[in-house]
């Protein structure tokens, strides 16, 4: 019974989603801001004043007019501004360093650089796409256990243990008097 009880814990722990799992490590815990993890850091350069330029754009990269963009800074906010008809905007008076750049629909983070000190691959300017669609990485409770291999594993196996277990019975029942 032990056995079974300590299998039964560990094939849960492997299962379970890990956000459900940090919710309940971290219950007592007052909850605190952090960085999104799934999100890639794109190097930008800042032109000279720290201004940084960037661009709002839909999927299909139509530009998007008149959306609020907000840069924020360890959580706090540094600056907002709108788009204009072209779907740019320009914020002066950065300094290098991390931020998180948001529109009401989506949101990355962006590592801006001084003037002359961007790496080589680093961008001439922020490009925000914006979708409406779901995202890599966001599914359905459905996708998320479909997509865990060790219940695909389960099913499987209940899919083979199942007919197995039924023709045994069948052929028990023919055997005993």
């Amino acid at each position: 019974m032990l056995k079974f009880a300590l299998f039964f814990l560990a094939y849960l722990g492997m299962i379970l989603p890990l956000p459900v799992l940090h919710a309940a490590s971290t219950a007592e815990t007052p909850a605190r801001p952090t960085a999104d993890p799934t999100l890639e850091v794109i190097d930008v350069e800042l032109r000279e004043d720290g201004l940084l330029l960037g661009q709002v754009v839909a999927a299909d990269g139509k530009p998007v007019a008149k959306t609020t963009v907000s840069l924020r800074r360890a959580g706090v906010e540094v600056a907002t501004t709108r788009t204009e008809r072209s779907g740019y905007f320009f914020v002066k008076g950065l300094r290098g360093g991390t931020y998180e750049i948001a529109t009401d629909q989506t949101r990355g983070i962006y590592r801006l650089w001084a003037p002359n000190t961007a790496p080589p691959t680093a961008q001439p300017g922020a490009l925000i796409v914006v979708d409406g669609r779901k995202v890599r990485g966001q599914q359905g409770p459905i996708g998320y256990w479909l997509g865990n291999p060790w219940v695909v594993a389960g099913i499987v196996a209940a899919a083979v243990a199942i007919p197995v277990a039924i023709h045994n019975s069948r052929i028990d029942r023919m055997r005993s008097p």
